[in-house]
């Protein structure tokens, strides 16, 4: 298990101070998918919670995700960054790395910009990197960002992946600061395990498998694992946690971590059943939501966890700043 971050409140920290978030603009319900799949409504909506997924067409890529999520976060913080990292399964190409593109289109051409893969934990990945290059000095602000075209991934005939994944992008920078700070991010711990890669694989586009049942069983497993590790790292009980926020892979997981974590459904953040699983922008997805309709308020103490292909799996604590 890997940490970083910071741990006394007097000490230097991440600190987040602006967040930003886009979704294609053509919904996909699970009326839609039936139209073509054998499968109805229910049967999708009792194995996954998800009702509908935004799904982008062949004129919208990766970086244009990217890029209108990253210059809404950096609108709302006002800070100059001096890196950029971007969590995704989708790159636009094998190579050049996406990021690069990504950070000339912002107008930030210059500064390290580089892509990050770990599945669906990428964002916290992504994090945590950051954090490290705050703390050694190497940045005063990072732009990180969460972005994946997910929908293009399964076998389009395939019933059991295809309405799980969606397409989206979320954005946050952080800057330097203290601990004691609202907006402070916690110690970022990750872990990975490749002796059960195959578990989820994606070879190539309209080609992914999930073992679902060892997915289910990993994720449940890893991610209240971690999650009581990150809330102890930051001196926090499970009772000081006013919202668990957890990557949106379903209903059922996010829903049997919060009750192996003992945390009740009214503090559980979800956006599942409108955008399904949206990869890496999944975990700043639903925190620029729920920042926006109310659900987070200033102050508020958050635990975020995440799995992954991978398999990857990691969690972080964060106090809700005033003005994100």
């Amino acid at each position: 298990m890997s940490t970083l971050g910071t741990t006394g409140p007097g000490e230097g920290a991440a600190v987040l101070c602006g967040i930003g978030a886009v979704l294609p603009h053509t919904a996909v319900s699970n009326a839609d998918l039936t139209a073509r799949l054998n499968t109805t409504d229910e049967w999708i909506r009792s194995r996954t919670g998800i009702a509908q997924r935004y799904v982008a067409g062949a004129d919208l890529s990766t970086a244009d995700l990217a890029v209108h999520a990253a210059a809404r976060s950096l609108d709302r913080s006002s800070v100059p960054v001096q890196a950029l990292v971007l969590a995704s399964t989708t790159p636009d190409r094998c190579c050049p790395a996406t990021a690069p593109a990504v950070a000339a289109r912002l107008g930030l051409t210059g500064i390290p910009a580089f892509d990050l893969a770990a599945g669906c934990a990428g964002f916290l990945y992504a994090l945590a990197v950051a954090a490290g290059l705050i703390a050694d000095a190497t940045a005063q602000a990072v732009l990180v960002i969460g972005a994946d075209r997910l929908a293009a991934l399964p076998d389009p005939d395939d019933r059991t992946t295809v309405p799980l994944f969606g397409d989206g992008a979320g954005a946050v920078v952080l800057r330097r600061g203290t601990a004691a700070e609202g907006g402070a991010l916690g110690r970022v711990l990750l872990g990975s395990d490749g002796t059960h890669a195959d578990l989820i694989q994606a070879p190539h586009p309209g080609a992914l498998r999930m073992q679902g049942a060892e997915v289910f069983r990993h994720a449940v497993d890893r991610m209240s694992t971690v999650s009581r590790q990150a809330a102890a790292a930051a001196g926090w009980s499970l009772d000081d946690v006013d919202h668990l926020v957890p990557h949106q892979a379903n209903a059922r997981i996010t829903g049997f971590t919060a009750r192996r974590l003992g945390i009740p459904d009214d503090r559980q953040l979800q956006n599942v059943e409108h955008v399904g699983n949206t990869g890496a922008a999944s975990i700043p997805l639903l925190l620029a939501q729920a920042a926006a309709d109310g659900r987070i308020k200033p102050g508020h103490r958050l635990l975020l966890t995440a799995f992954g292909a991978g398999l990857t799996w990691g969690a972080t604590t964060l106090t809700w700043p005033d003005r994100p």
